[in-house]
């Protein structure tokens, strides 16, 4: 069955409409053969152009888009779930900052263009005696939502509406907390400080033996403390 591109060729299952027609008895029938429309799961016979369906359609396109270009997967490595759960938090968190950074440049942006309309507006004001114009509504929640260029129906859409990369960044920053929440629930914390604890012990038990091989003079001895910590703090720095 051809797709809205004319591709004759027969959909992929995951792009397949989920819909099934209407059997003979009235019932259930067969999954239907049509492509599903970009973004959905059902193609246009089975409500795909209905607008709901369209808007809805557009907005996981967006979000795909978005999110490979935040997310790289890489190979499969060996790890630990400690590691893995560590790694999350990081990752999480990186993308929490990136996706904070974009959020920021559409409050930038938009802050710069109040500014210029501001301008314009005042010297419209001045020029004709007219009182001064509410600005533009903030793009991190209203935008274009629809745009037509055929039909009675035609025109563009705006509406209230979380900028995809807004609803991405709330979406990462509940993920970080629930990451974060797990960490702190299995002790990695804890086991951490446990770790660099054992870790100290060793080191001192290891640089005692050592002074006391070296047969240190009795002057010598007495800058162990100041010189052995100043190295030690060094190296963790």
């Amino acid at each position: 069955m051809a797709n809205r591109t004319g591709n004759l060729a027969e959909p992929t299952d995951r792009r397949r409409c989920t819909a099934h027609k209407k059997g003979t008895d009235g019932g259930k029938g067969d999954r239907c053969r049509a492509w599903a429309l970009k973004g959905q799961t059902v193609c246009r016979s089975h409500g795909g152009k209905a607008p709901q369906n369209l808007k809805a359609g557009q907005r996981r396109i967006a979000e795909e888009r978005a999110m490979g270009l935040m997310e790289t997967y890489g190979r499969k490595i060996e790890t630990t779930a400690s590691e893995a759960l560590l790694d999350e938090v990081k990752w999480t968190a990186g993308h929490v900052a990136w996706l904070r950074d974009r959020v920021r440049e559409i409050e930038d942006r938009a802050h710069e263009q109040e500014q210029e309309q501001a301008r314009e507006r005042t010297e419209d004001d001045d020029r004709w005696g007219r009182g001064s114009r509410r600005g533009e509504e903030n793009p991190l929640v209203w935008g274009i939502t629809r745009y037509k260029s055929g039909g009675d129906d035609h025109g563009t859409t705006e509406e209230a509406a979380p900028n995809i990369w807004l609803r991405l960044y709330q979406s990462e920053r509940t993920h970080l907390v629930k990451v974060c929440a797990a960490a702190i629930s299995a002790g990695i914390e804890e086991r951490k400080v446990r770790m660099a604890e054992q870790h100290g012990a060793l080191v001192a038990q290891v640089i005692r033996a050592i002074l006391a091989d070296l047969q240190l003079t009795t002057e010598q001895q007495a800058r162990v403390p100041d010189v052995v910590p100043r190295h030690l703090r060094a190296l963790a720095s």
